[in-house]
């Protein structure tokens, strides 16, 4: 394939060459492009687009902007989507890409027009108020934009996914605020009288997320296995409880209850069932009220914050519940892979990056095992009378029944750690 360069009436440099029949309809096609200084210009650019032809990355030039692509890609994309996060692909287009790099060219969306609307964004991308946004959002409408170019690329409108090269802002992860393990069983004794007992059991002793809980059915119980198996969650997407995916694949899991919570779970069924068979309702849906109507994931929160302030207890997210069941299990020296498995994440390794700088005594508990482990046997040879070490002989025996309950709990999770793949 060649091509040639030639001079336009106006003094500028175009180049052209035959890309070949278009596959639909046969007819030839050519590429021109023009607006270069000079001819060594020109040639340049078009070896540089022959090449990229041969590879098939040509992309053929148009003029199509911004809006129309993503308003387009939005459409498209709605079935391989959560429906809560197709929902709030489309609020950040209509508020913070859109009208503000809308009317540009598809084409000409670069890493540096990407740089700068994440930084038009932190400055002053609010809608309803002055301000910017945090770079959490930034880092939300990064990855959509990310998603779209890499579907542009799939279909031919992009050479190549210039999302990959830009620089969105770092977002520093949150730490948890979570309740005590003694602070947790306050809030268990303060519900249980409780319509929904059960349902407060299951946050506090599985650490379910909210959407699983609205979303349990009550085929989702097993009392012969003592298990639960969340299957269908329910979201908020524009306000109304829609009926979801599992967040992640780990999302879809056994769980095995504990006595207690078992035992609240068959006493709610029992009810359940005799409010159905009484106002021949006929829904799976297991935490619902008395006439049947399904408990908003919206109205588990407000029931939740309620309590908190009844009880006398310090106000936290719901969702902290789950980081203040997460934490207790760490604590308690389960091991990280268990305690992943029941939260549904994806890696043992995910659970210990989230989880274990809220653990207070960890790193102290750390300390004096591996102290222990390195230098008794120095302080069992070193001379007892004049060895800087010898102070800390009795306490560095190797008389496991003298250690602290809570130093032996971590001694076995951390082997059990390791042994999983996890890292304290």
């Amino acid at each position: 394939m060649s091509g040639n360069v030639s001079r336009r009436p106006s003094g500028e440099w175009e180049y052209r060459f035959e890309a070949g029949p278009d596959r639909l309809t046969g007819k030839r096609r050519r590429v021109t492009k023009s607006g270069y200084r000079t001819k060594r210009e020109a040639t340049q650019a078009m070896n540089q687009a022959i090449a990229a032809f041969h590879q098939g990355r040509h992309v053929q030039r148009t003029r199509r902007t911004v809006e129309d692509f993503l308003n387009e890609w939005h459409s498209a994309v709605r079935s391989a989507l959560r429906p809560s996060t197709w929902v709030n692909y489309r609020n950040y287009l209509d508020a913070y890409v859109i009208p503000v790099i809308g009317d540009t060219p598809l084409q000409d969306l670069d890493a540096v027009r990407l740089n700068l609307l994440y930084g038009h964004l932190l400055e002053r991308g609010r809608v309803k108020s002055k301000g910017g946004l945090s770079p959490k959002t930034v880092q939300n409408v990064h990855r959509m934009l990310h998603r779209a170019m890499r579907d542009a690329v799939k279909w031919g409108q992009l050479p190549r996914n210039y999302a990959e090269d830009a620089e969105p802002p770092r977002a520093p992860r949150p730490r948890p605020t979570v309740w005590t393990p003694e602070q947790l069983g306050a809030f268990v004794q303060h519900v249980r009288n409780d319509r929904f007992y059960a349902l407060w059991l299951l946050v506090a002793t599985t650490g379910l997320r909210r959407g699983e809980l609205a979303g349990l059915q009550r085929h989702d119980i097993d009392f012969r296995t003592r298990t639960i198996s969340p299957s269908t969650p329910r979201v908020v997407v524009a306000g109304r409880a829609v009926e979801s995916e599992a967040k992640t694949r780990s999302g879809v899991r056994n769980l095995a209850l504990d006595p207690v919570t078992l035992e609240a779970l068959r006493d709610y069924v029992v009810s359940w069932d005799t409010e159905r068979d009484a106002l021949g309702q006929d829904t799976q849906l297991l935490f619902v009220w008395p006439n049947g109507r399904p408990l908003h994931p919206d109205t588990i929160t407000a029931l939740f914050h309620q309590h908190c302030e009844r009880a006398g207890l310090p106000r936290i997210r719901l969702h902290d519940v789950r980081h203040s069941y997460a934490t207790a299990a760490l604590k308690a020296g389960i091991p990280a892979k268990v305690i992943s498995e029941r939260l549904g994440h994806a890696t043992a390794a995910f659970t210990l990056q989230t989880y274990t700088h809220v653990i207070p005594g960890m790193d102290e508990l750390a300390a004096e095992a591996i102290a222990r482990m390195i230098l008794t046997p120095a302080v069992a040879d070193a001379d007892a009378g004049g060895s800087i070490l010898g102070s800390i002989t009795e306490d560095a025996a190797p008389e496991t029944s003298k250690e602290p309950a809570d130093l032996l709990r971590f001694r076995r999770s951390a082997g059990s750690s390791s042994s999983s793949g996890g890292r304290i």
